[in-house]
């Protein structure tokens, strides 16, 4: 199983699309606090559908809690500023994925606590804007999936 982490996420539609990505992938969801948005809006009720199940996600109050609650052993973060292609890496049942939030990304400060080996990015043509927060996650972890020949799946 992966583990997806989403640090301070702001649109709940986004959040909603991406505990059903997690559901189906059987992958583990985390948020880290503050959210902007409630728990109980309805934008993510309708995108998450009936996977929108919050026993299944992980709380955290911050970043510092989710390390010391979690202790991952492989956390990658995914950022415009990393050098590393997400399809390059190498991955293992029980990684950790990263996202900052949709309209800021990861602070520096948070990716700079990740071995730089390990702070990947997506290719994309020059002079866009990052691709939705939902659509990357979706593609982070069916590549990592694909590299288990997609375990545990029907």
């Amino acid at each position: 199983m992966f583990n997806i982490v989403l640090y301070e996420p702001e649109i709940a539609p986004n959040t909603g699309n991406i505990i059903r990505l997690c559901a189906n992938a059987d992958a583990q969801l985390h948020l880290i606090e503050p959210l902007g948005f409630s728990p109980d809006e309805k934008k993510l009720r309708r995108a998450g559908l009936d996977y929108a199940d919050w026993e299944r996600i992980q709380m955290h109050l911050d970043f510092a809690a989710f390390l010391k609650t979690e202790k991952p052993v492989r956390l990658f973060t995914l950022s415009t500023h990393s050098e590393t292609r997400y399809s390059d890496a190498a991955f293992q049942a029980d990684d950790y994925f990263l996202f900052g939030p949709e309209t800021r990304g990861l602070p520096a400060q948070v990716r700079d606590q990740v071995a730089e080996s390990r702070r990947l990015t997506l290719p994309m043509a020059p002079n866009n804007r990052s691709l939705n927060l939902s659509n990357t996650v979706a593609i982070v972890l069916y590549e990592a999936w694909r590299q288990l020949k997609f375990s545990g799946c029907a």
